[in-house]
């Protein structure tokens, strides 16, 4: 069966995030109900990041040609569905260490190469990406709802039923051919990156690595245990999936309107926005668990995440283009990746002995970030 292009990598989009969603809030639930406290939780997502940062930087920029794309991303995809499948085999903790690991290493590097697909795309056919990409936001409105819903009425095991469906889809969704196939460019391939050492060495880039990455890694209490202390509060497992997906209609029409509302912005002024919002936002939640203060909680996931990942966009894209691709494996890799592995660590050990203070805990790593930011003004687009 053919689809064409833009259909093919909204499906795969939608599936990956539809598995995400079930993944990111609900798998530290899935590990209480086999058994685990919070410690080991936090050290095994931690371990699942620290793969997940590995993949990223190494498997995502081992894809040397654009047109070796597609049959990447379906191989990475089935060893992510095999490694999930070595959930149901048992629950040691040598074993769940090493699945955790292997899962995380294929699962994390598909979404930096379906973003490079998109790539090549929109110089081949014109893909509208943010019209594409939204289907994984609302994708993972739907898995984390939809799995809230099944946790209350079949217990903890619709976690693991639910996420192994949703890998199964995502790989028979990736075996359908796409109507173009991509094909390499021949002017972005005759560019040589530039050298590790030598982006690393420019101040600005150093600073907006260290100030994305604490930014991002702030979430790490949010990501690994708000499920958890939630559900300890009394709220049920639909409600915990409802405020999830609440945070991301919000992160939806931020991407949706981010032109008209931000198109003035520096990359600068907008890593300010998030900051702030990150610093509110994790303050409220180590202070306050009634209803109406965690929806406000929620929408603030537009400015403590989505303003990030715009400013980061904005000012990966402002640099020189052979810059381009090695910062955003680095962006992908310290950020979405490393910081929060190693935070996350951090969180289960404090979720145990402090609770609620964790998240107090968060607000101090997303503070210095305001005063991180890289004093080069990225171009506005």
């Amino acid at each position: 069966m053919v689809l064409p292009s833009s259909y093919w990598l909204g499906l795969s989009y939608f599936t990956y995030f539809f598995a995400y969603g079930i993944f990111l809030p609900f798998f530290a639930t899935w590990l209480k109900g086999e058994g685990l406290d919070a410690q080991a939780i936090g050290l095994l997502l931690g371990t699942g990041m620290v793969a997940r940062f590995s993949g990223t930087l190494l498997l995502a920029p081992a894809v040397k040609q654009a047109s070796q794309l597609v049959a990447a991303l379906r191989l990475i995809a089935l060893l992510a569905l095999v490694c999930c499948v070595g959930f149901w085999f048992g629950t040691g903790w040598a074993w769940l260490m090493l699945v955790m690991a292997g899962f995380n290493l294929f699962f994390g590097p598909l979404v930096p190469m379906s973003d490079a697909l998109a790539g090549t795309w929109q110089r081949q056919i014109a893909l509208d990406y943010g019209k594409v990409r939204v289907w994984g936001s609302l994708a993972f409105v739907i898995g984390s709802a939809f799995t809230g819903k099944m946790i209350a009425v079949f217990g903890h095991d619709a976690i693991l039923a639910a996420l192994t469906a949703g890998l199964a889809a995502m790989l028979l969704g990736m075996l359908l051919r796409p109507a173009v196939m991509p094909q390499a460019d021949p002017q972005a391939a005759g560019n040589g990156a530039i050298p590790w050492r030598a982006l690393l060495r420019q101040p600005p880039v150093r600073q907006f690595l260290l100030c994305v990455t604490l930014l991002q890694a702030a979430h790490a209490g949010y990501y690994s245990f708000s499920a958890l202390y939630w559900q300890e509060a009394g709220y049920p497992a639909s409600v915990v999936g409802y405020l999830w997906s609440l945070g991301v209609v919000a992160e939806v029409l931020v991407f949706t309107f981010s032109r008209p509302l931000f198109s003035r912005w520096s990359a600068r002024n907008l890593l300010l926005l998030s900051a702030c919002c990150g610093v509110v936002r994790w303050a409220l939640m180590g202070s306050f668990i009634a209803l109406p203060w965690l929806v406000v909680m929620q929408l603030l996931h537009c400015g403590s995440f989505t303003v990030c990942h715009l400013a980061a966009m904005r000012f990966i894209s402002a640099r020189e283009p052979r810059e381009v691709i090695r910062l955003q494996a680095a962006y992908s890799a310290l950020a979405m990746g490393g910081g929060i592995a190693v935070m996350t660590v951090v969180a289960g050990f404090l979720f145990q002995h402090i609770h609620q203070q964790v998240f107090w805990v968060m607000a101090l790593v997303a503070f210095p970030a305001i005063f991180l930011r890289p004093k080069v003004q990225a171009i506005g687009h």
